[in-house]
């Protein structure tokens, strides 16, 4: 006896309570709008999206989930960035004006809300284009047999960009040729050329050869765009006039966009021909100015001469006119590559190239190296000494060296040789090579460089060579080897170079690859000190300095290092931390030093809403801490660490509190409206749950501030807080308010520390769907809104509504109901059509509006009866199933019934009586087969309280007689828990 009473104790425990578990991962679909050209049926599809070029590009990202979840978009091969569209990529909906070809590809919206993985859903977007073609015609010559002209062989090359690939019509006058028609045509596709050409080759031309040809391209008026075409003559005159002339390859453009007039090209059309007045390469002293002219020589219609200069723009001081260019007063910036291009939109454009070089010298250099045999790093007598001098000068290979001691010109001799190009030091460097040195070579030398037709001279520093010519060293002087100083000060560094000559000395960074501010990795010091403004921490590190060897001694350098320190205010973090806790708790506040120099903290000041709090003293270390023994009221409030160091200081802040996060409204709650047009009041069912309520203490109640926007008068509400657990659905039905204004709406939540963050949402009039009473309750699809029922977003394609006199007349045969259940055909029906561009495995959902149960308890009158009529004929039906979906913790698809397969070109009834345990919809399932044949239809959908009849009552629609359909009844979760405890308990 006690088992039965326990078995019936726990039939009539209640289910699960409403609204728990209201947070629901992302979800997401895209859907297109803007100004798609894609063919009718597919409208219902997501993969792809046709678009014309230059249209209007509209993707819009369908989300759903709890809280409410954020969107980011993103193509293949990148972000979708920010320059080419209209809004943000954060937002739902993205819009491009004006899409190009290379805006093509596949987008991807991204949607995540902290609940689960995030959803990625994407849509591939293709540009649709033709362009204008391109007629290029040339010719071969055969041996000669006869006639000159019909031994020539002629091609006519017509090519085309396209999206899709375009289709390719040659016309001779008004007659369409063929490949092969006749043995004096052939029309080909080149090698390589991935449908974007096509070739008309007349063979030994003939007769009836001379005559107008059309090439004409066709993407088949996809997106509405229309053919193109581009039309060449060809006679004797045209073969003469152009083969005779350039025997080449000729590019015909045509600007015309119609069929209907014909552009025709002269008989004498020629491409550009041009001459320079100016050699390739014209060198100027600077201050000159400089003219070129550039004179055409050919072509027709008359070419247009244009001017370039390159890598850089025109100078700012050149005048251009017509085919002359002139510089006035140049200067060694404007040297470079001038172009000048004739164009006449016939064959190829013609170019010319002037380099102009302006004579300049820079940088004369000298070099003393010792004897290199014997390895030696300095000066003795009877070894061979070598000078060296250098000059960076334009043109290079025209410097001219003069060697001086002691001001007198020196001549080669025995012991004395002038080299003019040392193989072993860089192009164009003079030599002078002493061998066994004397003392009678001691003295002053000097190099004295120039260019012909250049006015001045450059000279070296004067080389003393004696007995006192030494090599360099260097060093870093005492005090000197480590520099610190403050960010953003000066820093100098120092090394001392000893020797004579005294050479410059070069600085580096030893410890990383690192350039300097002037974008130089080297710099070059002729006192050896460095001089840094402005220093920032990165400078920190090591800095080599080392003598050059130019200038001086040609043998291995010198080195010496400096150490830089840099001192900078210290980072800390969290620079800010909310922190919500129950009271009466601890907790310690803590504030890291991340970086800083010096490295340690100096001091640590701890604030509470700007009152200087009593800390201990610290020891040096990285970070300081505060600890709260017990939260309370007094205690919440703004918590503030400022650490010191020699430099500056930084702050951590912390919002140490006991008050509630902000609610989360709940945006996927359907028929949140009922209306009363009477009174022309209407009612919204306001939904939300409690951010994170385990992170303080429990929510006492919540109140609710309602008002219109802009207006004043505000009314208020309270709340009583049923639940602390994450996710559980708060409601509330804000009454009498006027159709159809909207209103500004504000939730917040009290604890025991007071209201906590609120959250403010405008709610907003949306005439209600008209759902089908229960004295009437089945739905015939004869009103477009459907009765309520709703596309699923996340299918793969969507139910057609269709009758008779709707439905396509190319519709396939052998499949699909020919009208309604009721043989009206006016009459409505809820359809899937298998054709293209569906593939095996989509699936297409119907949902029915969300049906409230009334009772806790399942035995009291909770049973509802699902009836409906279905139609499966064809030889590739796949299945339709119909899925209970429970909205209770998440939401839950539960098939309960499911047809695969031909079921027979008839309407056929069934009923299914469910028992949900929370509120729930019917869902009808399709999924398409493997063929065309596979429509299905369901029509006189009835969903209604109670126990389904055990015979069909006659519909209000006329039908034939049929039998009546089994009764396929749901049990809830109470039953299989019973059914499951008597079969422990039998066993």
């Amino acid at each position: 006896m006690e088992i039965l009473w326990l078995l019936l104790l726990l039939t009539l425990l209640p289910g699960p309570g409403k609204g728990q578990g209201a947070y629901a991962p992302a979800q997401a679909q895209i859907i297109h709008a803007g100004q798609a050209c894609v063919v009718k049926e597919d409208n219902m599809s997501e993969r792809v999206y046709t678009i014309r070029e230059g249209d209007t590009l509209v993707l819009q990202c369908l989300i759903s989930g709890h809280p409410r979840p954020q969107v980011r978009w993103t193509k293949t091969a990148g972000s979708a960035s920010e320059k080419f569209q209209e809004t943000s990529i954060y937002n739902e909906t993205l819009r491009i004006e004006k899409v190009q070809r290379m805006q093509g590809g596949r987008y991807y919206c991204k949607a995540e809300n902290g609940v689960g993985v995030p959803a990625i859903k994407s849509i591939r977007v293709d540009v649709q284009y033709l362009d204008e073609p391109i007629l290029t015609i040339h010719q071969t010559i055969s041996d000669v047999r006869g006639s000159f002209y019909q031994e020539k062989t002629v091609f006519l090359r017509c090519t085309v960009s396209s999206n899709p690939p375009a289709r390719f019509i040659w016309k001779r006058e008004t007659e369409t040729l063929s490949h092969n028609q006749d043995n004096g045509v052939d029309i080909y596709e080149p090698l390589y050329t991935q449908g974007e050409t096509k070739v008309l080759k007349l063979k030994n031309l003939r007769p009836q050869d001379y005559a107008n040809y059309t090439c004409q391209v066709s993407v088949r008026n996809v997106c509405g765009i229309p053919d193109k075409s581009i039309t060449f003559r060809l006679t004797n005159k045209t073969g003469a006039a152009w083969w005779g002339r350039t025997g080449g390859d000729k590019k015909l453009y045509r600007s015309k966009k119609s069929l209907q007039s014909p552009l025709w090209l002269k008989a004498e059309a020629a491409p550009p021909a041009l001459k320079m007045s100016v050699n390739e390469t014209l060198v100027v002293n600077p201050g000159d100015n400089v003219t070129m002219q550039c004179t055409l020589t050919g072509g027709d219609p008359t070419p247009k001469a244009v001017w370039s200069h390159s890598p850089n723009p025109m100078p700012p001081n050149s005048i251009s006119k017509g085919g002359n260019l002139t510089i006035l007063n140049i200067t060694t910036e404007d040297s470079g590559y001038y172009n000048c291009t004739a164009i006449n939109n016939v064959g190829n454009p013609a170019k010319k190239t002037v380099n102009l070089l302006v004579r300049s010298m820079r940088n004369v250099t000298y070099q003393i190296t010792p004897d290199v045999i014997k390895e030696s790093e300095s000066i003795q007598l009877g070894q061979d000494l070598k000078l060296s001098c250098h000059a960076d000068a334009v043109p290079q290979d025209k410097v001219q060296y003069t060697w001086y001691k002691n001001q007198k010109v020196i001549k080669a001799s025995e012991r004395i040789m002038i080299v003019r190009n040392d193989p072993e030091l860089p192009p164009v460097t003079s030599s002078l090579e002493i061998i066994e040195l004397r003392f009678s070579d001691y003295g002053t030398y000097l190099c004295e460089v120039s260019l012909p037709n250049l006015p001045k001279t450059m000279n070296s520093s004067e080389i003393n060579i004696s007995a006192e010519t030494v090599p360099p060293s260097i060093s870093v002087p005492r005090g000197q080897l480590v520099i610190t100083v403050r960010e953003g000060s000066t820093a100098e560094l120092q090394c001392e170079v000893r020797g004579k000559p005294l050479p410059p000395v070069l600085w580096s960074r030893m410890d990383k690859e690192a350039m300097f501010s002037n974008g130089q990795v080297m710099v070059e010091t002729l006192d050896g000190k460095l001089r840094l403004e402005n220093v920032t921490r990165e400078m920190s590190g090591t800095y080599k300095c080392q003598t050059a060897r130019y200038n001086g001694f040609n043998i291995r350098s010198r080195e010496a290092a400096v150490q830089l320190n840099v001192q900078f205010a210290p980072v800390v973090e969290p620079k800010f931390q909310d922190i919500r806790l129950p009271m009466k708790r601890s907790i310690t506040l803590r504030c890291n030093m991340l970086k800083g120099s010096p490295v340690k903290v100096a001091t640590a000041v701890w604030r509470f809403n700007r009152n200087l709090l009593s800390v201990p003293p610290i020891e040096q270390q990285e970070y300081s801490e505060y600890k709260i023994n017990s939260t309370s009221r007094e205690t919440s409030g703004t918590y503030e660490c400022t650490i010191s160091n020699d430099v500056g200081s930084d702050s951590c802040v912390f919002q140490v509190t006991g008050k509630a996060y902000n609610p989360e409204f709940y945006y996927d709650t359907l028929n949140l409206i009922e209306s009363n047009k009477q009174s022309k009041n209407y009612s919204y069912l306001i939904q939300w749950t409690q951010k994170e309520p385990g992170a303080v203490d429990a929510v006492l109640h919540y109140k609710l501030e309602i008002k219109p926007p802009n207006m004043k008068g505000l009314n208020s509400f309270v709340v009583t807080s049923r639940s602390i657990g994450k996710g559980f659905l708060y409601e509330y039905r804000l009454t009498d308010l006027k159709i159809p204004q909207s209103y500004e709406v504000k939730i917040t939540p009290h604890t025991v520390a007071g209201p906590g963050d609120s959250a403010s949402r405008t709610i907003r009039y949306k005439e209600p769907i008209n759902y089908p009473s229960q004295s009437d309750s089945t739905c015939r699809f004869e009103d477009d809104k459907l009765c309520g029922f709703v596309q699923d977003k996340y299918d793969t394609f969507d139910w057609i509504r269709q009758s008779k006199l709707t439905q396509s007349l190319r519709r396939t045969a052998n499949t699909g109901p020919e009208m309604d259940r009721s043989g009206a055909p006016e009459g409505f029906y809820m359809f899937i059509e298998a054709s293209r561009p569906r593939r095996f495995g989509d699936k297409a959902r119907l949902i029915s509006p969300l049906y409230n149960i009334t009772s806790k308890f399942p035995s009291q009158k909770s049973i509802h009866c699902v009836s409906f009529y279905y139609h499966m004929y064809g030889r590739h039906i796949g299945n339709l199933t119909v899925l209970l979906r429970l909205k209770n913790i998440g939401t839950q698809d539960i098939p309960i019934w499911s047809k695969k397969g031909d079921q027979g070109n008839k309407w056929q009834l069934e009923n299914l009586q469910v028992n949900p345990a929370a509120p729930f919809q019917i869902v009808f399932e399709c999924i398409i087969g493997k063929g065309v044949e596979g429509d299905m239809a369901i029509d006189d959908v009835t969903i209604k309280k109670g126990e389904c009849p055990k015979r069909q009552i006659p519909p209000t629609k006329t039908v034939a007689a049929q039998s009546s359909a089994p009764c396929h009844p749901i049990s809830g979760y109470r039953l299989w828990l019973v059914s499951f405890l008597l079969f422990v308990l039998l066993r």
